[in-house]
């Protein structure tokens, strides 16, 4: 018995964990064939809810993940470029996305599961094609999905002898409930919905569970992949947070209704297997998709309502970053170049405004080493490049028209500056990199070392907010104060790394905590001759 039991816990987490393995690389493989376009699939695919059920079917579909869908999703709305509304519909299809893994399972193609790892590793091992590669990788996971799945229906097959088991599904069956809360625990603990159902349905197949007792399995199943976004959200902004009490609200209220419906919603899914002729992994597959299907439309019309509930529940102010322009309308093109570079300006002033906020959170990452600083400047970091490409396309644009002398200067200059504020995100960018270097290999910096790096970040930030401003107004007082402010970042490069030097040579400081220290005051260096870029357009203007 001792045997039986050690084979049995063998197959089953080596089938799982190989299960898990095949979902990892179909999800890659698929995103790398797709290419880098799932972010824009949700950005511009959901104008109203119902184009984000959509999207969010299509993106999970890929990614064969739904809590990578509503972490994306978490992005797009702390970005601004999605409302909470539009999030719960993406959302909500991606519960629908999620099901095809199962549609996947019930195609019963186990027996050909190794030709399959064979075929996506030849794609993989002897092509340099990375579109190949990409495929390949994709085929690999589904092989090693169905190779997986056939371990564990191996590995379980022998528990529909055990009194125990057999008692627990009788359990199940007469108590809804018990089902939904072993379906939950499990997926909490394996962190993948479509792993348990693939369980689910193998033990139905195996004749180990009846279909009653394994819906109610189904909807805990639901509820449990919510912990991810959960856990992502955690230490996040507002809007991650509520976006994560959706994805819980939604499929707790799902689970609940269902199983008031239960008795109507098995004899659905039996006429369904009838009509079909679907077998026992297909019949599992059927009740996920109905279940997740009919959620949706139930829910649908409620979207107004659950955004209302979460934002009641989770209270604050929500920040966003705005990555769209706000300034570049492009009839002015057409109408007055002269118009055109005002917004064009208008726009580039409020880059520079994201600038030295994300020097400011950078600063603010560095002293507290609280990640939410560190994901902000990061965000930032997003919109400057975001902004960068769209001020960059419309200057381009305007290049086309008749300009007068002086509006092909300021043209020239507004093209300028934006690259040198872009350059601004690139070098904190750096910075946070390092500071992530310090974290993760225990770097100790001396106090000396961290006064003086709070001393050259003041001054930067100071002179990056005075470049702006400059900018902003045509000030060339402004800009002049800029230039001397530059000069005194480059003595205190000098200065700060002769002390540096000094302190290494004492070994009052170890190499890696200079090689940071060196690095961060190089890229703080650098911003400061970006803003005298920005202040010197504005004298020379």
């Amino acid at each position: 018995m001792e045997l039986d039991i050690q084979t049995i816990l063998f197959e089953f987490l080596g089938g799982l964990g190989i299960f898990l393995l095949g979902i990892k690389f179909m999800g890659e493989g698929l995103q790398k064939t797709a290419g880098d376009r799932l972010r824009d699939v949700l950005d511009k695919f959901t104008s109203n809810p119902f184009l984000g059920v959509l999207a969010g079917a299509i993106v999970t579909m890929l990614i064969q993940s739904s809590s990578g869908t509503t972490v994306l999703t978490v992005g797009l709305v702390n970005a601004g470029f999605m409302t909470l509304r539009q999030a719960i519909g993406v959302i909500m299809g991606a519960n629908i996305g999620t099901t095809t893994t199962a549609f996947i399972i019930g195609l019963d193609i186990g027996e050909y599961a190794l030709p399959i790892i064979a075929v996506g590793c030849f794609m993989l091992f002897f092509f340099s094609n990375k579109k190949v590669n990409a495929i390949g990788q994709a085929v690999f996971g589904f092989g090693a999905l169905f190779f997986g799945l056939g371990l564990m229906s191996s590995g379980m097959a022998p528990l529909r002898h055990l009194e125990t088991f057999h008692q627990l599904t009788v359990d199940m069956s007469n108590s809804p409930v018990l089902g939904v809360v072993i379906g939950t625990i499990f997926t909490l603990i394996v962190q993948s919905s479509s792993a348990t159902i693939g369980i689910l349905q193998g033990l139905f197949a195996e004749g180990s569970i009846q279909l009653q007792a394994a819906i109610p399995v189904l909807f805990g199943d639901n509820i449990g992949t919510t912990i991810t976004a959960i856990l992502a959200s955690l230490g996040a902004s507002v809007a991650a947070k509520r976006a994560a009490l959706t994805h819980v609200i939604f499929n707790v209220i799902g689970a609940t209704l269902f199983l008031i419906l239960l008795t109507p919603f098995t004899t659905i899914v039996i006429f369904l297997q009838q009509q079909l002729q679907l077998n026992p992994e297909m019949t599992i597959a059927f009740a996920h998709g109905t279940f997740n299907i009919s959620n949706t439309i139930v829910q649908f019309p409620f979207i107004a309502g659950l955004a209302w509930l979460v934002t009641k529940m989770v209270p604050g102010e929500d920040v966003t970053i705005e990555y769209r322009p706000q300034h570049l309308d492009p009839i002015f093109i057409e109408q007055s170049s002269a118009v055109a570079l005002d917004q064009a300006k208008a726009e580039i002033v409020r880059m520079g405004e994201y600038a030295y906020q994300g020097l400011e959170e950078t600063n603010l990452y560095l002293t507290t080493q609280q990640q939410k600083h560190s994901e902000m400047a990061m965000q930032i970091e997003g919109a400057l490049n975001s902004l960068d490409r769209s001020i960059t396309h419309y200057l381009v644009e305007l290049a086309s028209k008749s300009m007068s002398e002086i509006q092909s200067e300021n043209h020239t200059i507004l093209m300028d500056t934006v690259r040198d504020i872009e350059r601004v995100g690139d070098h904190f960018e750096n910075i946070i990199e390092l500071i992530d270097y310090k974290i993760s290999n225990k770097v100790v910096m001396t106090e000396h070392a961290k006064e003086d790096l709070n001393n050259m970040f003041d001054l930067t930030i100071s002179t990056v907010k005075q470049a702006v401003l400059a900018l902003s107004n045509n000030n060339r007082t402004e800009a002049l104060a800029v230039v001397q402010k530059e000069q005194e970042i480059d003595k205190m490069e000098r200065v700060f790394r002769k002390k540096h030097i000094i302190r290494m040579n004492e070994g009052i400081c170890n190499a890696s905590a200079g090689i940071v220290f060196v690095d961060i005051i190089s890229n703080l260096e650098r911003i400061g001759d970006h803003a005298v870029n920005i202040a010197e357009h504005v004298l020379n203007r």
